[in-house]
């Protein structure tokens, strides 16, 4: 599987490299053993790493990230090490307290997937003081980290913005409106996957309403889009850039509501089951498939590496460097992504394992699915 373009220098990047070393450094097939390092081990496999995630509205933390660092952490220490896992629930303070209890237990190594990245700063000091490495996972937290593992989140908004232009066919005007529900406001990525989708949409359709949706919740996505709606017209919107596919949930939902019955086409990202279903029946055009398995391992890797002091192996899969507001030069792995569509549901999340077709064609969508050329 191939992202849609080779990864460019994002707004956060200072360096990049081709997606094929990312690729090959993610899966450690750089030439670095499981058993390579530069330095003395300073850990054996007894190795406690933390593992910090910022909410349950997102289907993927508890369905993927988890299991999947939780396995790798296993495979790389012979079934010694193990993973604490705390999630915040979307609540910044609650991830504070985590991350400090966290801190008073000495956990080895800790992975923080910050629920607001500015706020967490304080805390990554905290840790820091007290010789515990800070991997920043999926958003980039501020303070002193000692890594950082995400996806180029520009480019992401760019595969949103430019699949829903294309969905909304070669006759798009540049009176068309349409909709932008962009994801929270505490989120940095969220404002990368803005910034990239504008650089698309801005000057090419009306954007007629725009909102930031916090907490990224599915219901303050339909108030949201009820409220566009209401100012807008539902037969004036032409498309809807959603940030992802929970949001997407809730515009269609209020959608639904005010009688449409032939929807706009509608964005998306996390390639949840509910979306891709959506996507087969044609209610949701679009996500953005993000390969967990390959993200979610690489930050095992690097947890596990950095506390047993393999800091060639470490080196490899942080060949990447961005800046956050208060730190430069981040060593960084940035994964490639690639546009979920009808068309490529075979080559992407069942390829990959992440659902079997029977996930996918329940009863209730066994007609779409034959349509899709989903059948058995």
């Amino acid at each position: 599987m191939r992202p849609l373009r080779p990864l460019r220098r994002t707004a956060l990047a200072v360096a990049a490299t081709s997606t094929m070393t990312l690729s090959l450094a993610a899966c450690g097939a750089l030439g670095v053993s499981s058993d390579s390092g530069g330095a003395s081990p300073t850990k054996g496999n007894d190795v406690t790493v933390g593992l910090l995630l910022p909410e349950t509205s997102n289907t993927r933390y508890d369905k993927f990230d988890y299991p999947i660092i939780k396995a790798k952490v296993t495979s790389l220490t012979s079934g010694e090490g193990k993973v604490v896992y705390r999630n915040a629930e979307a609540d910044a303070k609650k991830q504070e307290s985590q991350l400090q209890q966290m801190i008073d237990d000495r956990v080895d190594v800790i992975l923080l997937d910050a629920v607001d990245s500015a706020a967490i700063a304080g805390g990554v000091k905290k840790a820091k003081a007290a010789g515990i490495p800070v991997i920043a996972y999926d958003r980039l937290a501020e303070g002193p980290i000692d890594a950082y593992v995400s996806f180029d989140n520009e480019l992401v908004g760019e595969v949103q913005g430019r699949s829903l232009l294309e969905a909304m066919g070669p006759a798009v005007k540049s009176s068309d409106k349409i909709v932008m529900m962009n994801g929270s406001p505490t989120d940095p990525n969220a404002k990368q996957f803005k910034a990239g989708a504008l650089s698309e949409l801005k000057g090419t359709v009306v954007i007629a309403q725009t909102f930031d949706t916090k907490d990224w919740k599915p219901e303050n996505a339909q108030a949201n889009m009820a409220q566009a709606i209401r100012a807008v017209g539902a037969g004036n919107i032409k498309g809807v850039y959603s940030a992802n596919d929970g949001m997407a949930g809730g515009v269609i939902k209020a959608l639904e509501a005010e009688g449409v019955t032939k929807l706009p086409p509608i964005t998306g990202q996390d390639a949840e089951l509910d979306a891709v279903q959506r996507i087969v029946t044609g209610e949701q055009y679009m996500s953005v498939y993000k390969s967990y398995p390959q993200e979610a391992e690489s930050a095992a890797e690097m947890a596990v590496a950095k506390v047993q002091g393999k800091d060639i192996r470490f080196d490899s899969l942080t060949q990447d460097q961005v800046d956050s507001p208060t730190n430069k030069d981040i060593p960084s792995l940035l994964v490639p992504v690639v546009a979920l569509t009808q068309d490529n549901i075979k080559e992407t999340v069942l390829a990959d394992g992440i659902y079997e077709l029977s996930d996918i064609c329940t009863a209730a969508f066994k007609t779409a699915c034959s349509k899709a050329g989903l059948s058995r």
